[in-house]
């Protein structure tokens, strides 16, 4: 019915009959399920439009009632229950695979002392697909299997699907074996286009697409932006327990796909031209997606310490995220976590958690300066957490893997060694715009000006033409709107930007109705 590699998948109803789903290949097939009659084939993969990675054949005569993409779309519109247990199904049936034998679907064979492979662990956990790690450090037979698959240490890490073998990939090139990036469609015009999958991104796909428009939204690493990487946001409306950044994005990423959003990843934005009333966006691989108006929501990056040889060691003991994925390296052992504000003190709690013994290293003297009081509470009563203040880091050592770190005291002067193979960096962000220079205004840090910031002077000369001033979230460029931690002034909370991606999407509107 489908094989690894095909593009097109509909939902299948299994009216009679039975039909199987394995993994694997080439006389190596696993059996993940069999579905007889009045069950249906499916799981997340419909959604992200990504190119099958498993195989379905039937086993049994059977009779099929086949739903393709526009007629799931309407099931979807119009059918809210049955919407319901189908989206229910499809995330239930991708945790059983990411759980089960549909893991040894994809293969990933690298060192977890490897900044490439940290790179392709973190974007396959944060994209959610199913996946088997050896990590060669700990695998006895390590050799064995690299001549098994004809590839020598110097090709690691490498990527085995059911098509073939992937010889140290980025990212991005994954991703395109996986169909989860960008694929042009001639001729066709979006109405809006999203730029980073945030939580302000997400807010304006999920309602830019809920309320009619042909949206379509990309990020250049994966989904959820930094609040996808916190290990536990607290403080977010409805969940008093806390909810992981990775399930809250993750969850608003189906949310999107559900109203029919199109999320492609990663793809990196490269530039943006107005032509003839219409905006067209060009992408690093050389696409261009021609749109009707464009939210931005590229966030913010984290500050780098100008140390040397930091970037060499960056994945490879230096990281600016503490999940799953990097305590892998650390767990049980000393760590330090560089920063003063909430998304430090949530990996010093997330990292203690794991057993590590922690020492969040502090520029001044109070974490209650840029850190929620109930975190600074928990960070300065766990015992695995060691609070040191006035120490800046000044240089980084290890040869292809970090083991020590050395400090000076901001009063005294001197210098203090730590032995340590990883370091978590949050130490303030800067805006993500650099591939808007000369597109729109930004503010002297680089933060997107919007609406009232812009001036009475730019109103008066740009927007005479359009007989009104710009609208809310509405930027220098008549029809950009930004949104999120990217927008000068924005609150830099998770609620606030999902606050103004959703009212965001009312500017989009009315820009889209003055035009039409």
């Amino acid at each position: 019915m489908f094989r690894p590699g095909d593009l097109a998948q509909d939902l299948v109803v299994i009216l009679e009959g039975e039909v199987e789903v394995i993994a694997g290949g080439a006389g190596n097939d696993i059996v993940i399920v069999r579905h007889g009659a009045g069950n249906f084939l499916g799981e997340m993969a419909m959604l992200t439009a990504q190119r099958a990675y498993l195989t379905a054949r039937v086993t049994e005569p059977a009779e099929l009632l086949v739903i393709d993409h526009v007629q799931l779309r309407h099931v979807f519109a119009t059918e809210p229950d049955l919407s319901d247990l189908i989206l229910q199904t499809f995330v239930a049936r991708r945790r059983a695979l990411i759980d089960g034998e549909g893991a040894r679907s994809l293969q990933l064979y690298g060192s977890r002392f490897s900044a490439r492979t940290t790179a392709l662990r973190a974007f396959l956990s944060r994209v959610g697909q199913p996946h088997q790690w050896i990590d060669l450090e700990d695998a006895p037979d390590a050799v064995a299997l690299l001549d098994r698959c004809h590839v020598s240490k110097d090709d690691t890490p490498v990527v085995i699907t059911a098509n073939g073998l992937l010889r140290n990939p980025s990212p991005g090139e994954l991703a395109t074996e996986l169909g989860l990036t960008y694929r042009p469609v001639p001729g066709h015009t979006f109405d809006l286009l999203v730029v980073g999958a945030g939580p302000g991104g997400l807010a304006a796909a999920v309602y830019g697409a809920s309320e009619g428009l042909d949206t379509v939204l990309l990020e250049s690493v994966a989904a959820g932006g930094q609040a996808g990487t916190s290990s536990r946001i607290e403080n977010y409306l409805g969940f008093p327990r806390g909810v992981s950044g990775h399930d809250l994005t993750n969850l608003a990423v189906i949310q999107a796909q559900k109203f029919g959003t199109r999320v492609a990843l990663p793809c990196r934005v490269t530039s943006v031209q107005r032509e003839q009333g219409w905006f067209v966006v060009g992408l690093s691989d050389g696409s261009e997606i021609p749109t009707r108006a464009i939210v931005i929501a590229t966030g913010a990056e984290y500050r780098r310490p100008a140390v040397d040889r930091w970037a060499e060691l960056e994945g490879a003991g230096i990281y600016y995220a503490a999940t799953e994925t990097e305590v892998r390296v650390c767990a049980g052992e000393p760590v330090v976590v560089l920063g003063g504000g909430n998304s430090a003190g949530q990996a010093a709690l997330f990292l203690s958690q794991r057993g590590c013994r922690v020492q969040l290293t502090i520029r001044g003297e109070a974490l209650a300066k840029s850190m929620s009081r109930y975190l600074v509470d928990r960070v300065e009563s766990d015992p695995n957490i060691t609070v040191v203040r006035n120490r800046v880091v000044t240089a980084v050592h290890g040869s292809t893997q970090l083991d020590r770190v050395t400090f000076d005291d901001t009063e005294s002067g001197a210098h203090e060694h730590l032995d340590v193979r990883a370091l978590f960096c949050f130490i303030g962000a800067v805006p993500a715009t650099a591939w808007l220079a000369g597109c729109i205004d930004t503010d002297a840090g680089g933060f997107v000006l919007t609406d009232r910031d812009l001036g009475d002077v730019r109103v008066l000369t740009a927007w005479s033409a359009l007989g009104r001033a710009p609208l809310p979230y509405e930027t220098s460029q008549p029809g950009i709107f930004a949104v999120g931690d990217v927008r000068a002034g924005s609150i830099k909370r998770v609620a606030a930007a999902v606050g103004e991606g959703s009212a965001c999407v009312r500017s989009v509107h009315e820009h889209l109705a003055v035009r039409e």
